[in-house]
């Protein structure tokens, strides 16, 4: 056949794959050569078999599409670079109690980075106020001034990691206690007037009702009521900007230093301004050192989440992850009887992050990611640390079948070869993978604090919410379930899948609720005909208000889904040379999305309407982009650039028995008997030649 000639022409022998060309998205020429381990196609079922590697090509082989193609003698070892499939099951997987030991070393920070990701619900909790020696009967005109909204800033939560982890899976929970500025516009649509409230303001010394089970927190402490309000605003936006900057700048450091410097220097500095902030004297030092807090805050939760990731074997790797976002969520849960046992801000900051202490231990019992050493070709490093696993889990040297050791060995010579984030923008697939990625956990994340203000909105009329531990409850709750939903929606649908899923559900629930609602009030309000009379009739402001509910909890619930598993998505597709790079620019877009409900809040939720109604239109492009990324469950991590290169869409449902793709993959040209043309020894395929042999106009 041609195809089968022109290969062993070039050297390659019949078994070789033709290289990758421009249909199929690969890189520039001089990553070729890095591309082979995982070049191999997936199986059937939409993508989720396991990517084989591609045998070696003898010295002096053919080339690549181009010139400029590195040769396969100047390439690392094909065994080295398979991890997942060599040196992985070598070290026993996580048969190996070691590694065992690790992964439960991830879960247990998970618990004391839940506490701090949601302080703020208590810290910066709106209490009722009124003027001291007014009496007890002047509490109402406290609650007039802090609205009985409360603060709707509060409502998103993190991704759990999450971020939400994780989630994050994840970050300011729930409280759904003060949103507008206090004693500027209470919750009426019409605006308030102006001097009703400079006379309520006009008020030297506050008492305060706080309702989060604390004595004193900032706002009572500093007075951040009336004018000083927006304070309060800023002091929320601290620890938020300060995770968004330290996603971004740590993910790039762990990249190239490594995740476990990044790790403990980022648990050292949490200790000090995390201890540092219980002994603020005013709100601007507060908010400062809260910035620094949320950017170690950040380093550890980036860290801990690739580590986790790069321990696992294909097939574990989602249950270990979401089992560290219930951990972060038992910390959340537990936050309300820490705050009653404290009874005071400082001391329940200093209780939160003395926790980190136990985690300058992992100075010396937590090694760096063997995974990260080995694809940047730190081979004298990831030979020690092998040798530091196997024995730790007794392992005898008869067992390396595949001769991992020797072929370690060979490569000792090799200089080290690191990568930073920005080498993305040169590829075809990865960085699309990124972005449509990127996106979706930014709606994910911003539309969450929508759905959540609606449903609060309505505590005037539903009395359970009118109590600051039920809306806590309730949005905590809604994070459990979506996460426990994903565990089995991923199981049997896969990533894509159960991502495409829970951004329908999103978008669903949003249209519903600003389209569907609306129209049934327009009618109400204005009942022409007598078939819009009898709908006006039938559809009471309650029952509205009962769907309004309904479809915020549903909205919700898929929206921290999506969110959570965005983030999760992103650090399988993203190589490891890059895979903290592209971890932090997906978290820093979650946090992109909840800094939305403060920055609504700080303009007294003027605007409010047109947020949700873009970030609606957002689910809908991202329904669209999802079908674009790949899938990669059951398959092993990329491990360069190369390798993330070749994660490519699959199709969403199996192809039926008989059926043909549209295209031939390389596994399948040995069968096509096409034009026959005689190529020259170590001659390349012509340019512009696709995949299936045929030239590209």
């Amino acid at each position: 056949m041609a195809i089968d000639r022109r290969r062993d022409a070039a050297g390659g022998g019949p078994g070789r794959q033709l290289p990758p060309t421009e249909e199929n998205g690969s890189l520039p020429p001089g990553d070729a050569a890095a591309s082979a381990p995982l070049g191999g196609r997936a199986g059937s079922g939409g993508g989720s078999g396991e990517i084989q590697p591609l045998p070696a090509l003898p010295p002096g082989g053919g080339g690549g599409p181009h010139p400029g193609c590195c040769s396969a003698a100047a390439a690392p070892s094909l065994l080295l670079l398979d991890y997942d499939g060599s040196v992985l099951p070598f070290l026993g997987g996580l048969g190996g109690g070691y590694q065992r030991t690790l992964v439960l070393l991830t879960w247990i920070p998970a618990l004391f980075i839940g506490f701090t990701q949601f302080s703020d619900s208590f810290l910066l909790d709106q209490p009722n106020f009124w003027c001291r020696g007014a009496g007890k009967g002047s509490e109402l005109a406290g609650t007039t001034l802090g609205g009985p909204w409360g603060e709707p800033g509060n409502w998103t939560s993190p991704a759990p990691t999450p971020f939400s982890a994780t989630a994050w899976g994840a970050t300011r929970n729930a409280s759904g206690h003060g949103g507008a500025e206090e004693g500027d516009t209470p919750p009426l649509p019409s605006p308030p007037d102006k001097g009703d409230n400079a006379s309520n303001c006009d008020c030297r010394a506050w008492d305060y009702g706080i309702r989060t089970g604390l004595v004193q927190n900032v706002v009572s402490k500093w007075d951040l009521v009336c004018d000083n309000a927006w304070k309060v605003h800023i002091a929320k936006f601290s620890l938020l900007v300060g995770l968004i900057f330290g996603y971004l700048i740590t993910g790039c450091i762990a990249d190239w230093v490594g995740r476990r410097p990044v790790l403990l220097f980022s648990i050292i500095f949490i200790l000090i301004f995390g201890l540092t902030v219980a002994l603020s004297v005013n709100v601007t030092m507060f908010s400062t050192l809260r910035f620094f807090e949320g950017f170690c805050l950040a380093g550890i939760i980036l860290t801990l989440y690739a580590l986790r990731i790069e321990l696992c074997p294909p097939g574990k790797r989602f249950m270990i992850t979401m089992v560290a976002s219930f951990v972060t969520m038992a910390g959340q849960f537990l936050m309300p009887g820490l705050a009653a046992l404290c009874r005071d801000w400082q001391v329940l900051q200093a209780l939160i992050t003395c926790p980190f202490l136990l985690m300058l231990l992992y100075w010396s019992i937590f090694p760096e990611s063997l995974r990260w050493l080995m694809a940047t070709q730190q081979y004298e490093a990831a030979k020690r640390l092998i040798l530091h696993f196997t024995k730790k889990n007794s392992m005898s040297p008869e067992s390396d079948i595949k001769g991992v050791m020797p072929e370690l060995e060979k490569e000792l010579s090799r200089r080290p070869k690191k990568v930073c984030i920005v080498k993305v923008v040169g590829t075809r697939n990865l960085w699309k993978n990124i972005v449509v990625l990127c996106v979706n956990s930014l709606t994910g994340f911003g539309i969450h604090h929508c759905f959540a203000r609606s449903m609060m909105g309505h505590e005037v009329k539903v009395p359970l919410l009118e109590n600051f531990y039920a809306d806590y409850y309730t949005m905590a709750s809604i994070a459990l379930a979506s996460c426990l939903a994903m565990c089995l929606v991923v199981r049997f649908l896969g990533r894509r899948g159960g991502l495409l899923l829970f951004m329908i559900l999103t978008a669903l629930a949003s249209l519903l609720q600003l389209g569907l609602l609306n129209l049934i009030g327009k009618y109400s309000q204005h009942p022409d005909s007598e078939l819009q009379l009898k709908l006006a009739v039938g559809m009471s402001d309650s029952v509205k208000d009962k769907f309004s509910i309904a479809f915020s909890i549903v909205g919700m619930f898929a929206s921290h889904a999506v969110g959570s598993l965005s983030v999760f998505f992103c650090a399988e597709i993203t190589p490891t040379v890059i895979r903290c790079g592209g971890l932090g620019l997906v978290l820093a877009s979650a946090g992109f999305g909840m800094l939305t409900a403060p920055i609504i809040e700080l303009h007294n939720q003027k605007g409010y309407f047109l947020h949700h109604i873009i970030f609606a239109c957002c689910t809908l492009i991202c329904i669209i982009c999802i079908l674009l990324l790949p899938e990669s469950r059951d398959q092993n991590l990329p491990e360069t650039i190369s390798n993330g290169e070749h994660y490519l869409r699959q199709p969403l449902l199996p192809h039926r028995k008989g059926e043909q793709p549209l295209l031939l993959t390389n596994a399948e040209l040995k069968d096509y008997s096409g034009l026959h043309d005689a190529a020259a020894v170590g001659e390349g395929l012509p340019e512009g030649t696709t995949a299936n042999g045929m030239k590209s106009m």
